[in-house]
């Protein structure tokens, strides 16, 4: 497949034009379907987001089994409410001190060695930056041991009334922290790869990860009950990323010296990309935060409204981070050959494409919800549990598509070397939000929680369109008016006729019954969804079916 052949339809113009070849060989229409699998295979924007879907795909069916494994074992309670807290200080120790940068600021510094021919000057770079911030990442976790037990009672409000429990959430946490180093390390070395767009590694390190939890708990949950989940978190995050990137990187002739350096010129221009995204905040990270806070009051509370979020990031993972992690090094070569108008066309598109998938999957997701989560139940999780689990999943279902574009505003920004508009985009949005959670939690409970999250990424996601444009970066002018028009129509009849069919059908109470039944909706959601969009004139059933032929 040649990557000048006509776009995918979620990434469009993420594809380079006729003039730019993004592979570091022209991709030949004859080869093997599945000649992207070999490690050394380079990719176009399209294969690039078709591998990292597949993974998604193939780690989002792991993360189900986790899911239900563990609620089978632990139920909605003081296990694995104190298990899911525990990643929150973790999260905040890589957010703060890497900032994403590691995979995103980091891309752009090493294209621009490698525009310039310069691959002595990149792997250079990205041995200072490695070893350097290694050691500060070391300081971060020495701390971040120490006053643990502290930030468990701080950040979750429930905890405080509750020693047990917060005994058991520190001990979790202390065992994750650690795991950040090897986070640290994967992202500078799949960074290497993903400038010479390789990202075969970086596909099997979700699957890697959710299959050392998943046996963490098969073999050790007797002996170390909840914690042997935690114990899994960490060996699957030292094989997956760590060691798996490692050998990728090392495999492409990556020479790596360790070199401290923090006065040297390629940390100094990282760490000037870098610093607002550890300094800022985004409601993407503190979303997660601020509902453990709350949830936390209510035994199972943070159990719940994680089940919910954790199965909407499975459909999520398929068409948003795949189609970001793709964006990233194609968007950065075509502003770095200072191609603005395709660069602005390219967002938009990829924008456009995304957010019409989303909206059509949200409501497969919303039509189904009792069914879905039903699958859920058993052990230790309950009916009960379940139910409360589907009222929170289908409120979070709504805003799909606008959590899967965000990331494609954001890639843009950073894309363009721009890490301050976002950041303090995410911080306001993030400062404005915490009232509408406390409200709404007070008001509504867990429900009100699912909708401050709503109302949040809403407004975070505007914000960035609204800013990009108005920098003459990305213009509104880009997007698919008419395009976004028909796939919303297609999504409110699919809906409807999903839901018509899944309640027409018989009452379920087997988890056979279950699977059933949403085979059968599903059927009904495809046929309205896909004659809809046809009958409309919409162009992703026709991109899809060439994509299929080529």
């Amino acid at each position: 497949m040649d990557i000048n052949e006509e776009p995918n339809p979620i990434l469009e113009s993420l594809e380079a034009p006729a003039a730019l070849e993004l592979t570091a060989e022209p991709a030949k229409s004859h080869r093997s379907l599945f000649a992207f699998l070999r490690p050394s295979a380079t990719h176009s924007a399209y294969s690039a987001t078709l591998l990292l879907m597949l993974s998604t795909v193939l780690s989002g069916v792991l993360a189900l089994v986790r899911i239900k494994y563990i609620n089978y074992l632990f139920g909605a309670g003081v296990a694995q409410d104190a298990y899911r807290a525990a990643f929150k200080l973790p999260d905040l120790l890589a957010y703060f001190l890497i900032g994403g940068a590691a995979s995103i600021s980091l891309i752009t510094v090493l294209n621009r060695y490698r525009e310039a021919g310069d691959e002595e000057g990149g792997d250079r770079a990205l041995s200072v930056i490695l070893t350097t911030m290694l050691i500060v990442l070391g300081i971060g976790v020495l701390l971040a041991e120490i006053f643990a037990p502290q930030y468990v009672r701080l950040a979750n409000k429930g905890f405080r009334d509750d020693a047990a429990k917060a005994a058991l959430c520190t001990t979790m946490t202390r065992l994750i922290i650690p795991a950040q180093l090897f986070l640290f390390i994967g992202s500078v070395m799949s960074s290497r790869l993903q400038v010479r767009k390789i990202f075969l590694y970086q596909a099997f390190t979700p699957l890697i990860y959710n299959a050392g939890i998943i046996l963490g708990a098969v073999f050790l949950h007797r002996q170390l009950g909840v914690t042997s989940l935690a114990v899994g978190v960490l060996v699957g995050m030292f094989i997956g990323s760590a060691v798996l990137n490692s050998v990728g990187a090392l495999r492409t002739g990556l020479r790596y010296r360790p070199i401290i350096g923090f006065r040297d010129p390629a940390f100094l221009e990282w760490l000037k990309l870098s610093l607002p995204l550890m300094i800022g905040v985004s409601l993407v990270m503190f979303d997660g935060i601020f509902l453990n806070y709350y949830a936390s009051l209510r035994n199972g509370g943070i159990t719940l409204i994680g089940n919910a979020k954790d199965l909407f990031n499975a459909p999520f993972n398929v068409i948003g981070p795949a189609a970001g992690a793709a964006s990233l090094p194609f968007f950065a070569s075509l502003f770095q050959q200072r191609r603005a108008h395709d660069f602005s066309a390219s967002v938009g598109r990829s924008v456009s494409r995304l957010f019409s998938v989303g909206m059509i999957v949200s409501a497969w997701m919303i039509a189904l919800a009792p069914w879905l989560m039903d699958l859920f139940r058993g052990g230790k999780f309950n009916h009960a549990d379940a139910a409360g689990t589907t009222h929170l999943f289908s409120i979070l279902a709504i805003t799909l598509a606008i959590w899967a574009v965000q990331g494609i505003y954001a890639r843009a920004f950073y894309a363009a070397s721009d890490t301050r508009t976002p950041a303090i985009t995410g911080t306001v949005i993030t400062l404005l939000s915490i009232p509408i959670y406390a409200g709404l939690f007070h008001t509504l409970g867990l429900e009100g929680l699912a909708i401050a999250s709503d109302i949040g990424i809403l407004a975070q996601t505007a914000s960035l369109a609204f800013l990009l444009h108005r920098k003459r970066l990305a213009s509104l002018r880009h997007l698919e008016f008419a395009e976004l028009g028909r796939s919303f129509l297609a999504a409110l009849l699919a809906y409807a006729a999903t839901a018509a069919a899944a309640h027409f059908l018989p009452p379920v109470s087997t988890h056979s019954k279950d699977v059933l039944t949403i085979a059968a909706a599903s059927c009904v959601w495809a046929a309205s969804a896909c004659m809809i969009l046809i009958f409309t004139g919409s162009a992703l059933p026709r991109q899809f079916l060439r994509r299929r032929r080529t």
